[in-house]
């Protein structure tokens, strides 16, 4: 097999504070760049122009995103990348996508790439879906007729037949991402990448692309594939790197790299997380916890009584459309319950500056005796993207305290432990001669 991605020492370093000026400025830019500077000198009349940050204006500092990354990837690879929020994988795969360029080190790739790293990427939004097709086809190089071969094959995946002639602005978001997905995964790229969006999409069709990058593999070509779900990891890769503040922590197989990710945070064993204040965001997780009934912090807890998850925001200024999300994850970082604060009526959700604070109490019993984790995620509803989140975090324990089952030596299987009723609707009691 031929090396197809070869990374070496890659850096990206970001600004924050200030937007960093490229090569090439678009006339937007330069448009509000002008009615900035005017509002500017409008606030500050008596401020320098020295080139020196006015009084009262925030100054930059740099940020790195990824720091001396190296790696190699042979033709035909599968591979995870895996990793808590802000550890660098979207911007590793907007920089193997051509998005973004480095600021130190080099990528080279070997024949054609697709990405699908969001909602909607790609797309013209007054174009219909059929003339998306053809665009996101000729964006990868593919002459009109190769596209029109493939084209059947795309519209029956994506299952969008009766939308193929609306404009795609008027698509919801999991009707971007299959045809997206079908666009990225059958126009024969030679490199697939694929980042969280799939789980945009439900469950069904989650599967129908893991199943299709399976096959895409198997065909000789290399997908990269970014989740959290480490059940669809050790599904679909072979290999996975795992990544952690901009640097690359381990390379391997699947298993291997999976397992040094679920034990990097073991010396954490406290329910309760907490974060410093972050104005840059209107909203932000303040902290998070795992409580009894009581609100005592919860190490361990008995697996048939209840216990709640207590959730702490700040909000910073007045904000609309936006939703936050609580995971529970198991011992392979899987969401086994998954539960948001609103359900219907998304555009009345309105958030006042303030703290928010919520408290989650789950039933029981609900989960077998184990090791369980929590994620939380503040989103926007649209476009979908996270505004703040945290993962991997306030590890708790549910234990059996003698039931039956432990008494009589019965083992726990699956995950949940639900009472269920049963019902008896037939019995045959007649006695054969």
């Amino acid at each position: 097999m031929s090396t197809v991605i070869r990374v070496a020492d890659l850096s990206k370093k970001y600004v924050i504070g200030a937007r960093a000026k490229d090569h090439y400025g678009t006339l937007r830019d330069s448009m509000t760049d002008g009615i900035g500077n005017a509002v500017r000198r409008l606030l500050h009349p008596f401020g320098s122009s020295s080139g020196q940050p006015l009084i009262g204006l925030s100054t930059t500092e740099e940020f790195w995103a990824l720091r001396d990354v190296s790696f190699d990837i042979e033709q035909g690879d599968r591979v995870g990348i895996i990793g808590p929020n802000g550890a660098g994988k979207t911007t590793l795969l907007k920089i193997l996508s051509r998005i973004t360029e480095p600021t130190v080190g080099t990528v080279s790739l070997k024949g054609r790439v697709a990405s699908l790293l969001e909602v909607g990427t790609g797309f013209h939004p007054e174009l219909t879906g059929r003339e998306n097709i053809f665009l996101n086809g000729a964006i990868l190089g593919m002459a009109k007729p190769e596209i029109k071969a493939k084209f059947d094959e795309i519209v029956d995946f994506a299952e969008l037949e009766k939308f193929l002639d609306t404009p795609v602005k008027r698509y919801s978001s999991g009707m971007y991402v299959r045809l997206a997905f079908a666009v990225a995964a059958h126009l024969e790229p030679e490199i697939l990448i694929v980042d969280e969006v799939l789980a945009v999409g439900d469950v069904r069709f989650q599967k129908k692309c893991l199943g299709k990058m399976k096959e895409v593999g198997k065909e000789g070509r290399t997908v990269l594939f970014v989740s959290h779900n480490m059940g669809a990891i050790k599904t679909l890769c072979e290999r996975a790197m795992y990544l952690e503040a901009g640097k690359l922590k381990c390379l391997s197989d699947a298993t291997t790299t999976i397992n040094e990710y679920l034990n990097s945070g073991s010396d954490d064993t406290t329910p309760r997380v907490e974060f410093p204040e972050n104005k840059r965001k209107p909203i932000q997780i303040k902290s998070v916890s795992v409580v009894n009934l009581n609100d005592q912090l919860l190490n361990a807890h008995p697996y048939d009584r209840p216990f709640k998850i207590h959730i702490e925001l700040k909000v910073h200024s007045r904000v609309s459309g936006i939703y936050f999300a609580t995971h529970i994850l198991d011992s392979d970082l899987q969401t086994i319950l998954f539960s948001r604060n609103f359900e219907n009526d998304h555009d009345r959700v309105l958030w006042e500056p303030g703290v928010h604070i919520y408290d989650i109490e789950i039933p029981s019993p609900i989960f077998v005796p184990g090791i369980y984790r929590l994620s939380v995620h503040v989103a926007n509803i649209l476009p979908a993207e996270i505004i703040d989140g945290t993962d991997n975090v306030c590890p708790f324990e549910l234990i059996d305290g003698g039931s039956v089952y432990a008494k009589k030596g019965f083992p726990w299987r699956g995950k949940l432990s639900v009472p269920l009723k049963w019902v008896l609707v037939n019995q045959d009691n007649q006695e054969t001669s």
